[in-house]
C-alpha cells in the first residue's frame, strides 16, 4: 500500500434517532493494512457506525473519510467492499450467476472462479441461491465484496451462520488478505475471532470508543486474576472479605475468585480450607469485554 492517508478517519462522528444518540463524537484512524475488531454489546453503536463508514447513513455531526476522501469516492472506484449481516440476494440465481451478474457493476473485478474459491463455494457455484444455507449465503456474500480486490474490507458479523469449520477457513482467507496489505474493519460478537485475528481491538460503549489497543492492552485492562480451586462447601462471605476480592462464583464443588491479589486468596485457600486442584489464570478478552462495558447493561449506570 502507498496510501499515506488513513485507511479510516472518522472525526467527531454523531448520529441520533429520535432520543437515542446511537453514535457519540465518535473519533477513530485506522492505519492502512491494519486488521481492527471492532466490539462492542448490542446497542453500542457498531452497524450505526459502518453505516455512516460506507456512506449508508449521513451523520448528524462529524465527519467519516476513507483514503482521504468520502466513503463515496472510494465505494465507487472499488477501493471499499463489505460483508453485511444480511442483504438482498436473488434466490432463483445460481451462486455463480450472481457473483457474475454483480462483476458486471464494476470496470474492474477479480476472476470469478478465483473469486468463488476463494470464498469456498467453488463447489456450490451451480446451486441456486435459495437452497443455499445461511452459512453458505454469507459466504456468497464474501465473494461478492471480493470481486472489485478491495482496498478495504469492512465486515459486520461477517461469521454469522458459519459452522466452526468455515469459520476458520474464513478467517484464514481474510488473514492472507491483509498480508497481502488489504485493511480489514470487522464487527463481532465472537470474542475469541478478535482475539485470534485482530491487529488491534476499538470497544464501544453507548456511542463512544472507551477502549483502543492491542489484544494484550485491552485484556491488562481487566486487572487482576482469577482464583479456581476445587472446595465443596466454599465459605463465600469468608473468601469474599479477603482483602483484594472483588466477586466469588460457586460452581458444584468448584469455586472462583476474582481478585487484585491473587497471591492472598491462594495462600488462604492452601492454608485455612481443604481446597485443591488450584489454578491462578489471567483475565482474558471476555472479562475486559465485561469490564469495560458494564455500564451499558441495563440497570447499570453510565
Amino acid at each position: 500500500m502507498t496510501d499515506t492517508a488513513p485507511a479510516v478517519e472518522l472525526a467527531g462522528l454523531t448520529k441520533t434517532f429520535g432520543p437515542v444518540t446511537a453514535v457519540n463524537g465518535l473519533n477513530l484512524r485506522i492505519a492502512p493494512g491494519e486488521v481492527v475488531a471492532f466490539l462492542g454489546p448490542n446497542g453500542a453503536g457498531k452497524t450505526t457506525t459502518v453505516d455512516m463508514l460506507l456512506g449508508l447513513a449521513r451523520p448528524d455531526a462529524g465527519t467519516a473519510r476513507l483514503f482521504g476522501g468520502a466513503p463515496a469516492a472510494a465505494v465507487q472506484r472499488g477501493r471499499v467492499a463489505a460483508v453485511m449481516q444480511s442483504g438482498g440476494l436473488l434466490k432463483d440465481l445460481t451462486v455463480a450467476e450472481t457473483v457474475r451478474m454483480t462483476a458486471h457493476f464494476y470496470g474492474h473485478t477479480s476472476p470469478v472462479d478465483s473469486v468463488l474459491e476463494r470464498a469456498g463455494i467453488a463447489g456450490i457455484a451451480d446451486r441456486t441461491v435459495g437452497k443455499c444455507s445461511g452459512g453458505q449465503q454469507q459466504r456468497l456474500r464474501f465473494a461478492l465484496a471480493l470481486l472489485p480486490d478491495p482496498d478495504l474490507m469492512v465486515l459486520d458479523e461477517p461469521t454469522t451462520g458459519l459452522d466452526v469449520e468455515g469459520r476458520r477457513s474464513f478467517w484464514q482467507a481474510i488473514r492472507a488478505d491483509a498480508r497481502a496489505g488489504r485493511t480489514v474493519l470487522f464487527a463481532t460478537h465472537y470474542l475469541d475471532e478478535a482475539d485470534a485475528y485482530a491487529d488491534r481491538i476499538v470497544l464501544l460503549r453507548q456511542g463512544r470508543v472507551v477502549a483502543d489497543g492491542t489484544t494484550a492492552e485491552i485484556k491488562n485492562l481487566a486487572a487482576g486474576r482469577v482464583v479456581r480451586a476445587t472446595l465443596p462447601g466454599a465459605d463465600e462471605a469468608a473468601l469474599a472479605a479477603l482483602p483484594g476480592v472483588r466477586s466469588v462464583e460457586v460452581r458444584g464443588d468448584v469455586v472462583l475468585v476474582h481478585s487484585g491479589d491473587s497471591d492472598v486468596v491462594a495462600r488462604y485457600l492452601m492454608t485455612r480450607t481443604d481446597a485443591r486442584d488450584l489454578e491462578i489464570t489471567s483475565h482474558n478478552l471476555e472479562d475486559a469485554f465485561l469490564a469495560l462495558t458494564a455500564s451499558a447493561r441495563p440497570g447499570s449506570q453510565p
